[in-house]
C-alpha cells in the first residue's frame, strides 16, 4: 500500500481526485491542496476494471490500438493483474507485434501461473516467431491446466508440424532441394507468420532457384520491419549479385557484414563477388587487346569461382565461345554456348553466337533453328536479315554442291572452275573405268555426269549467279538431267565425234588404270 502511495503521489492518474480538491498549477510552482484525497485499492480496481472493458470494447470493434491504450491504462492502475497484461498481449498480436505480446504474456504468467489464456497466449507467440519447442512447453503447460482444451491440443499439433518442417528444410538445404526448402517454409510460415528466420530461408532459397522478384519482396518486407536484419541485407545482395549487379551486390554484403560482422555467407558472397568480377574484367580486357588464348583461360577461371551464379556464368560461357570462335575452336564454342543457353534460356546473344558457329560449320537446320528461336524473342530487322540467309543458306545446302562436285572454293574464277572440271572429267570418264566391276562402272558414270553438269553451270555466268542465289537448276525447264555429259566432254577437250581423245590400258599398270592421250 505505501508503494502505491509513493507512486501515486509522483504519478497522479488522471480523474483520481474530485474538482473540488484538485491542486492549482502556476508557472513555477505546485500546491497540493492539503486536503487532497487518494483512491483507495478499491477505487483504483475500479478505475482499472472501467480502463479494461473500455478496452474491451475497442478490442471488439477491432480498434486495436485504442484498445492497447485502455489496457495500459488499466495495467498502470493496477500493475498485478494478469489478465490485464494477457488482454494487452491479445491486442498486440492482432497489431502484429507479436515480440512486445510474448513479454506481456510472460508478464501474466509469471504474475499467476495458473491464468491459462496467459499460457495459451505467450506460446501462439513464441509459435508465430518461429519458437515451436517453447511453444510446445506452454500448450502442454495449458493442458496441464484444462486437459481437455481442445484449442491447446491443435496448437500442440501446430508446434508439431513446425518443427517436422524445420527438420525437413535443413535437410533440403544441405542437398541443394531448395523447392523442398520453400515447399517447407511456406508450411511452417501458416503458422509461424512472424518467424523472420523461416522467411531469410525461404527467401534465399529462392534467389538460389534464380526466382529473384519473389526473394527481394519476402527480404524488403523484413527489411521494412528490421532495417538492420544481416539476414535480409544479405539475401537483397545474393538476388542483386545473381543478376550480375556485382556492384550493388557488394554494398548489400557489406551493409550485413556491418549489422553482423560474423555473418559467413555474406562474407564469402562479398569475396566471390569481387574476384568473379576482377577476373571477367580481365578477360574483356584480354579479349579486347586481342589475346585470345589469355582470355581463354581467364574466363575459365572465373567459372569456377562460384558455380551458383547462373546468369554471370552464362555471359562467362558465352565469352569464352566467342573467345572459341576466334581460335578456330568451333565444335568447342558451340559446346560452350550451349551450356549459356542451358544456364540462361533467354540469353540472345548465345543463341546468335551458336548460330553463326553452325554457320560456319555449313550446318544450317542447327542454324536455322537458333536464329528462328532469336526472331520469336525480339522480331528485329538484323534478326530477320539472319533468319532469312540462314533459310537461303539451308535451302542451297539441300540441292547438288556444284562447287564441291568440282572440288573448289566458292569464291573460285572462271580459270580455277576450268581446270577442276579437266581434272574431274578425267577421273571419273568411263572409258577409263571399263575394265573395272558393272558397280563401279556405274558409280563412276554417275560421277562424271555429275561433273559435267557442274560445269555447265558454274561455267555460265548467268546459270552461276541463279545458282549462287539459291536457285535449284533442276527446277529450270529445260532439265540438268537430260543434257549428255559426253557433249561438254568433247566440246571442252576439242574432240569431234571422239576422235580427239582416247583412253588406252596402260599394261604395266595393271587392269583399271588408263591414261588420256589427244589425237
Amino acid at each position: 500500500m505505501i508503494d502505491r502511495l509513493v507512486w501515486l503521489s509522483i504519478n497522479p492518474p488522471p480523474l483520481l481526485l474530485s474538482p473540488s480538491k484538485m491542486a492549482t498549477v502556476d508557472d513555477c510552482d505546485v500546491t497540493m491542496d492539503p486536503e487532497m484525497e487518494i483512491l483507495s485499492d478499491e477505487e483504483l480496481e475500479r478505475e482499472a476494471e472501467s480502463f479494461k472493458e473500455q478496452g474491451n470494447a475497442y478490442y471488439i470493434k477491432k480498434d486495436y490500438s485504442e484498445a492497447f491504450n485502455y489496457y495500459t491504462k488499466a495495467i498502470d492502475m493496477c500493475p498485478k493483474n494478469a489478465s490485464y497484461y494477457g488482454n494487452r498481449a491479445a491486442t498486440l498480436m492482432m497489431l502484429s507485434r507479436h515480440r512486445e505480446a510474448l513479454e506481456d504474456s510472460q508478464q501474466a504468467v509469471r504474475l499467476d501461473d495458473t491464468f491459462m489464456k496467459g499460457h495459451l497466449r505467450e506460446g501462439k507467440c513464441h509459435l508465430s516467431l518461429g519458437n515451436a519447442m517453447a511453444a510446445s512447453r506452454c500448450f502442454h503447460r495449458v493442458l496441464e491446466l484444462e486437459p481437455d482444451n481442445s484449442q491447446a491440443q491443435q496448437e500442440v499439433k501446430n508446434a508439431d508440424s513446425v518443427l517436422e518442417y524445420e527438420k525437413m528444410a535443413e535437410l533440403g538445404f544441405e542437398k541443394h532441394d531448395f523447392r523442398m526448402v520453400v515447399f517447407c517454409m511456406d508450411r511452417a510460415l501458416e503458422s509461424a507468420s512472424a518467424c523472420h528466420r523461416f522467411k531469410v530461408l525461404k527467401a534465399e532459397c529462392l534467389a538460389m532457384l534464380g526466382r529473384y522478384p519473389e526473394a527481394q519482396s519476402v527480404a524488403s518486407d523484413i527489411l521494412r520491419m528490421d532495417a538492420t536484419n544481416g539476414d535480409a541485407l544479405y539475401v537483397r545482395g545474393l538476388c542483386l549479385y545473381y543478376e550480375d549487379c556485382i556492384d550493388k551486390a557488394v554494398q548489400f554484403f557489406v551493409q550485413a557484414l556491418r549489422m553482423a560482422p560474423d555473418h559467413e555467407k555474406a562474407r564469402l558472397a562479398c569475396r566471390n563477388a569481387k574476384a568473379l568480377k576482377a577476373k571477367k574484367e580481365d578477360g574483356n580486357k584480354a579479349f579486347k587487346d586481342g589475346n585470345y588464348d589469355a582470355a581463354y583461360e581467364l574466363y575459365s577461371e572465373a567459372l569456377t569461382i562460384d558455380p551458383n551464379n547462373i546468369k554471370t556464368n552464362a555471359k562467362l560461357f558465352c565469352n569464352r565461345g566467342t573467345v572459341g570462335s576466334k581460335l578456330k575452336k568451333i565444335d568447342q564454342a558451340i559446346e560452350d554456348c550451349t551450356k549459356a543457353v542451358k544456364l540462361d534460356e533467354t540469353y540472345i546473344k548465345a543463341y546468335l553466337r551458336r548460330a553463326q558457329c553452325y554457320m560456319d560449320k555449313e550446318e544450317y537446320d542447327e542454324a536455322v533453328r537458333d536464329y528462328e528461336k532469336v526472331y520469336q524473342t525480339e522480331k528485329t530487322k538484323e534478326h530477320k536479315h539472319l533468319l532469312k540467309n540462314a533459310q537461303l543458306e539451308l535451302k542451297k545446302s539441300k540441292r547438288k554442291d556444284y562447287y564441291k562436285v568440282l572440288g573448289v572454293d566458292k569464291n573460285a574464277t572462271e580459270d580455277e572452275i576450268k581446270k577442276a572440271y579437266r581434272k574431274r572429267a578425267l577421273m571419273h570418264h568411263p572409258d577409263r573405268h571399263s575394265s573395272a566391276s558393272a558397280e563401279v562402272q556405274k558409280e563412276e558414270e554417275k560421277k562424271f555426269k555429275e561433273v559435267g553438269e557442274a560445269f555447265t553451270v558454274l561455267s555460265d555466268p548467268k546459270k552461276k549467279s541463279r545458282y549462287d542465289s539459291g536457285h535449284d537448276m533442276e527446277d529450270d525447264t529445260g532439265n540438268m538431267g537430260d543434257f549428255d555429259a559426253n557433249n561438254i566432254f568433247k566440246a571442252f577437250f576439242g574432240g569431234g565425234g571422239g576422235q580427239g581423245y582416247s583412253f588406252e590400258a596402260n599394261q604395266s599398270s595393271g587392269p583399271g588404270n588408263f591414261f588420256f592421250q589427244f589425237g
